[in-house]
């Protein structure tokens, strides 16, 4: 149990939170867990409130909505409501120990014991508990420590941590990535000797950590030493050191440039640059639709026109990943607008232009033309226009001759 406290923590400025607590029983019975204490300490934004609670589900809802709030069930076999307040969602879960676990999804029991809720979390860094109306802490497995030292520990025997869990493996080095300094040594041999276990997970559950990992803080080194421990080799073994090298690169252009890391912009980087390679990994990790379009994009080299005029024919986004991936600097398209051609197919046949395909070729001329000269305004593209008809007219006349 830790000596220090959260007093003064801004929790209590969110509408509806103290009076939830205080339906809940207060600080005896419900405290903040995970997320929202570890934050709160490195003095990061807190985004999500998590409180854990010695009542039953049943009673949570009840308690819930005799306060005025409404009570999601979100996950009722897991013991987890959702409490909507005016200032957001409070989720909260009942104390639970584990009665099974396969590797993927575990069997639960309610308990009012707080240390065995703690202790079957992942982290010790996430096994804090604070009270919300004191701040006072809960840590029974060094947690405090832990955070204090920037390093990530599982409770207990790693080996067995994983077993119940196989996604911990990467939760291990997405955490070392955004919080951690040097890897816990038995934590690191644990993940590497296990990481063919996440060959059993489903491709969603991977997809969603690699890319909360991929932009996190510290990602390029600790995706480095991923790959050189064999961690991507199961489930992407296309990640090679080229790979590793070329996401490096990219975060340094990112940083220099003021860019905020991309998860699907930063996967690119990481894959070979073959297309085949891009969609096989897209459809392996179920990524989006976009997202995988997104990746076919990224690799392609940036057009020789430059980049307002790639910046207009795939979005600013896509010419951004381009350039940084190729080396270049995103700063030309600081501030850039895209434009609007203001010549339609309709001025072109009232023109004289024939309706069908030639319209949209002429427009397609039109357009390059407009984009070469650098978007001139709607006079100078009504010039572009009178030409290249008078000239396309010209062509047609003397076909018919």
């Amino acid at each position: 149990m830790g000596d220090l406290t959260l007093a003064g923590a801004l929790w209590h400025m969110r509408e509806g939170f103290d009076l939830l607590v205080r339906a809940l029983g207060g600080d005896g019975e419900a405290r903040l867990v995970g997320g929202a204490v570890r934050d709160t300490l490195l003095g990061l934004p807190v985004v999500d409130l998590d409180l854990a609670t010695v009542h039953a589900p049943e009673s949570v809802v009840e308690r819930v909505r005799e306060a005025g709030f409404k009570a999601v069930p979100t996950g009722m076999a897991h013991g987890t409501i959702t409490a909507v307040l005016p200032s957001g969602p409070v989720e909260v879960t009942t104390l639970r120990r584990d009665v099974s676990t396969d590797g993927r999804h575990a069997t639960v029991a309610f308990t009012d014991d707080w240390r065995a809720d703690a202790g079957r979390r992942d982290f010790t860094i996430n096994a804090l508990y604070a009270e919300p109306s004191s701040g006072r802490l809960h840590d029974w497995f060094g947690g405090l420590d832990d955070l204090a030292a920037r390093r990530v520990r599982f409770i207990g025997d790693p080996l067995v941590r994983i077993a119940e869990d196989h996604l911990r493996i990467l939760r291990f080095f997405r955490f070392l990535a955004r919080f951690g300094d040097t890897p816990d040594v038995d934590g690191l041999a644990a993940c590497t000797a296990r990481a063919r276990d996440l060959m059993a997970l489903s491709r969603e559950r991977i997809a969603d950590e690699l890319r909360k990992l991929l932009v996190a803080r510290d990602a390029p080194r600790i995706v480095a030493l991923m790959h050189a421990h064999g961690i991507f080799a199961p489930v992407l073994p296309e990640i090679d050191d080229a790979g590793v090298a070329r996401l490096a690169a990219l975060a340094a252009r990112e940083a220099a440039a003021g860019i905020a890391p991309d998860a699907m912009r930063r996967l690119a980087a990481l894959l070979p640059a073959d297309a085949a390679i891009n969609e096989a990994v897209g459809a392996r990790l179920k990524l989006s639709n976009s997202e995988r379009k997104r990746l076919a994009s990224a690799i392609q080299p940036p057009a020789s026109e430059g980049a307002a005029a790639l910046a207009y024919r795939i979005g600013i986004e896509g010419a951004i990943d381009r350039l940084l991936l190729a080396g270049g600097d995103p700063a030309v398209l600081a501030g850039f607008v895209v434009p609007r051609l203001d010549i339609g197919g309709g001025m072109l046949v009232e023109k004289g232009v024939r309706r069908g395909p030639d319209v949209a070729r002429l427009l397609r001329r039109i357009e390059d033309q407009w984009i070469a000269e650098g978007f001139p305004d709607r006079a100078r593209q009504a010039e572009i226009a009178d030409a290249l008809v008078a000239h396309w007219l010209n062509e047609e006349s003397s076909r018919s001759a």
